[in-house]
């Protein structure tokens, strides 16, 4: 069971990472740091899109307008930390 819950920390790692990386990439591109046109840019920041926004869509559509600041990635990493604690407490706490 112990092998299965760090499996399941390693891919919940895995992704708060993609989240961050896409989210520091969009800031480039907005700021015209990186240019999103290059060929290698727009296959991770499509591939970090595809794999991101179907979670982060229902988060966006929860939370109110707050103009042009998006805290559904804050709320995404709150919850999956928070289910990765649930889940070792829940099974690693037992014997």
């Amino acid at each position: 069971m112990l092998s299965l819950l760090q499996l399941i920390d390693t891919v919940i790692n895995l992704y708060i990472w993609a989240l961050l990386i896409f989210i520091v990439l969009s800031w480039l591109v907005q700021f015209k740091v990186i240019n999103s046109n290059n060929r290698a840019v727009y296959l991770v920041m499509d591939f970090l899109y595809r794999i991101t926004e179907p979670v982060l869509r229902p988060i966006r559509n929860l939370l109110p307008n707050l103009g042009g600041l998006d805290i559904s990635p804050i709320v995404l990493v709150l919850a999956l930390t928070f289910g990765r604690n649930l889940l070792f407490e829940f099974f690693a706490g037992r014997p």
